[in-house]
């Protein structure tokens, strides 16, 4: 056995996602890019901002005496501050450079949160349907996951049922709003929900329940509407997230998390997150994005093309018949597969060379995943295949 059984396992249980985007790459290879519909990955098509190249230029030209050198492992100061300032102007709630550690992405930020907060065999509640790397994420600090299904009607979170799953063991709820997969984008009314019932519940069982908000996507609301700010609601509050689909840098791997300042011995939380980005071997966040992203917080990718992308596909797939909850943010969609086996069905599109993720993937047998983060040119040219599939199973 050259690897551990453990691994070995994960490895099989692991991601859907990136299971068909390999099977799509093979369909490319046989019958064209422009006749392949690869709806697998949500790996943005969109270009970061004009300004991302201005100020990526500047850096070029004029650089810093010493800019790639090792700095504090919380970030640059430049950088936190930065950061906190927007989170301040969004929230209302006064955050400064002490309450932010700059990561390697949102998966850094959450894997740097478990480590601080878990103990061996402590419980991470996550909201089904989910993003599959939670359960890992918790695993790897010794932590287990319990799943809550969200309404599913709305895929908004279950207050009721969140809180029956809640016991002395229980450390963190995780949250992901606009959501992956749904495109759900949970309201204010919600979180007020969810921060009163934590509150009490915190009060009953003497302990500190950690929400940590997942909120890549938070800048891709459509229809005008803003996603309520976290701290706002939640007093024991971590928000981690990433400037991958808000800025386009996937690739790039920058992120941070942040700690509500009201949140229960904030001090010793963030000196703890301090320590464990660097002994989780991250050390600090890549040195180049931290100070392109510190002049860039209030820019943003224009949310008016993922809309215009939205609607589409979801008036197209409504008029055949397809049962989807239509995303408030993101750029998913995540509909009620047609057959009981969403495996099944995924195959039966691949057929018409459209690539879909099941909803076993994250949780929610009996659904699928659409990533319309892809060109305007592949969803368009995607709309007769998804004409055919309905008809050949019988939904149109």
């Amino acid at each position: 056995m050259s690897i551990s059984l453990k691994v070995r396992g994960a490895i099989e249980r692991s991601s859907w996602i990136r299971r068909m985007f390999e099977e799509g790459a093979a369909l490319i290879a046989e019958y064209g890019a422009e006749n392949v519909y690869d709806f697998t990955l949500g790996n943005p098509s969109v270009e970061p901002p004009a300004a991302f190249r201005r100020e990526l230029r500047r850096m070029a030209e004029k650089p810093d005496l010493g800019m790639h050198r090792y700095m504090n492992n919380a970030g640059y100061e430049e950088t936190r501050a930065s950061v906190a300032r927007h989170i301040e102007e969004t929230s209302g709630v006064p955050v400064n450079s002490k309450h932010i550690v700059m990561t390697c992405g949102a998966g850094g930020a959450l894997n740097v949160t478990l480590k601080t907060i878990l103990n061996p065999g402590e419980e991470v509640i996550i909201l089904t349907p989910f993003f599959v790397e939670y359960k890992f994420y918790a695993d790897n600090h010794g932590g287990t996951t319990k799943e809550v299904w969200t309404n599913p009607e709305t895929f908004q979170p279950d207050i009721a049922a969140i809180e029956a799953a809640i016991t002395h063991n229980t450390r963190a709820i995780i949250i992901n709003s606009p959501n992956n997969p749904t495109g759900a984008v949970y309201s204010a009314e919600t979180l007020t929900a969810l921060g009163r019932m934590l509150d009490r519940k915190q009060g009953e069982l003497g302990s500190t329940i950690y929400t940590i908000s997942d909120e890549p996507y938070a800048r891709l609301a459509f229809d005008g509407n803003r996603v309520p700010p976290v701290f706002r609601y939640i007093r024991n509050a971590v928000l981690v997230t990433s400037h991958s689909k808000d800025l386009a840098l996937p690739g790039e791997r920058i992120g941070y998390l942040a700690a509500n300042p009201s949140m229960d011995n904030v001090a010793l939380f963030m000196e703890g997150a301090v320590f464990c980005n660097r002994v989780l071997g991250f050390v600090n966040a890549p040195a180049l994005m931290q100070r392109l992203v510190a002049k860039l917080q209030s820019e943003s990718v224009d949310v008016t093309e993922y809309q215009e992308k939205r609607d589409i596909l979801y008036n197209h797939l409504t008029g055949l018949g397809f049962e989807v909850v239509k995303p408030g943010g993101g750029f998913y969609f995540f509909p009620k597969s047609p057959m009981d086996d969403d495996v099944e069905f995924v195959r039966q599109a691949q057929k018409h060379n459209i690539l879909l993720v099941p909803g076993s993937g994250f949780g929610a047998p009996g659904y699928f995943r659409i990533a319309y983060c892809v060109e305007m040119g592949i969803i368009e040219r995607s709309l007769p295949a998804w004409e055919k599939l309905a008809k050949d199973i019988g939904l149109a």
